[in-house]
């Protein structure tokens, strides 16, 4: 909830310990933008926390996985800026063997969270190809080492993972992404950034031109920008963490074009036809 201070009081802005929304984020953390009245406060925690907790209606400001947002349609609306999205890239399937060698009929997954958009998109692409594998919940950061221990026979992975699983000597067995443009010609959207209701659109409106102005003041500091989300970054250097961020802090997250919200309502419609969740949302854009 919103909470008092002496002189104002705080909103709190949850999000992944991640380069990309660390980067996002880097304006309020500089103290370069502020919201008149509040200070923002940041809260980090995996995405699939994030899922579980924006249900409960936790956080005023919280990243969440597009796939979770079907379900919190009555607590929170969608910020136009902040949204990750994939263009013929996204999460990725990898395994020990290569493609030919791997066979989705036995097995089993690990994935990075029920609620993740990257497990919805699985679902919709195994359903479409009749298979049916046991699914395993590992924290999003654990996937790859339980990749190479065998623990699972394959692996869906987010963030970073997706740039430096070949450096485990891993193969890429599917790309939620490019699957995803071939099937609809549409851009993937992934996480988004939202708002709860509660608040009001005044204050919506005002944390959400916020944070599009901490993502301008980022790009206009890209070195002081970069060296903050790399801390983030689990060991990735300034080249990798450029092109990490690049992929998910763009035009589109500056501003959800028509484009990146007919992908998202795409999305909705597939997976409640499929019955993988319980209503085609209503989306509020805010």
């Amino acid at each position: 909830m919103v909470t008092s201070t002496t002189a104002t009081q705080t909103l709190t802005f949850a999000h992944s310990p991640d380069p990309d929304d660390a980067y996002m984020f880097y304006g309020f953390a500089a103290g370069a933008v502020k919201i008149p009245g509040y200070e923002v406060k940041h809260h980090l925690e995996d995405i699939q926390t994030l899922n579980e907790r924006a249900l409960r209606g936790e956080f005023e400001i919280t990243a969440v996985s597009a796939h979770a947002y079907a379900h919190l349609t009555d607590r929170y609306w969608v910020l136009s800026c902040g949204a990750s999205v994939g263009r013929r890239y996204g999460p990725i399937l990898v395994a020990p063997e290569r493609p030919h060698d791997f066979h989705l009929r036995t097995g089993r997954i690990a994935i990075p969270g029920k609620w993740t958009t990257a497990a919805l998109a699985l679902d919709l692409w195994l359903a479409e190809k009749g298979r049916h594998v046991e699914r395993i919940v590992i924290p999003f950061d654990q996937i790859l080492d339980a990749v190479q221990k065998g623990i699972v026979d394959a692996g869906l992975i987010i963030h970073e993972g997706q740039l430096t699983y070949h450096q485990l000597g891993l193969h890429k067995l599917w790309d939620a992404g490019e699957w995803w443009h071939q099937k609809t010609g549409l851009p993937l959207p992934l996480g988004l950034d939202v708002v709860r209701s509660d608040l009001g659109v005044p204050l919506a409106k005002q944390i959400s031109q916020a944070l599009r102005e901490s993502i301008h003041y980022a790009n206009a500091h890209p070195e002081e920008a970069m060296e903050y989300a790399l801390k983030f970054g689990r060991g990735l250097d300034m080249a990798l963490g450029k092109r990490f961020v690049g992929m998910y802090v763009n035009e589109d997250t500056l501003a959800q074009g028509q484009e990146v919200q007919e992908g998202l309502r795409k999305l909705y419609d597939l997976a409640h036809l499929g019955k993988l969740i319980p209503q085609n949302p209503q989306l509020t854009f805010i």
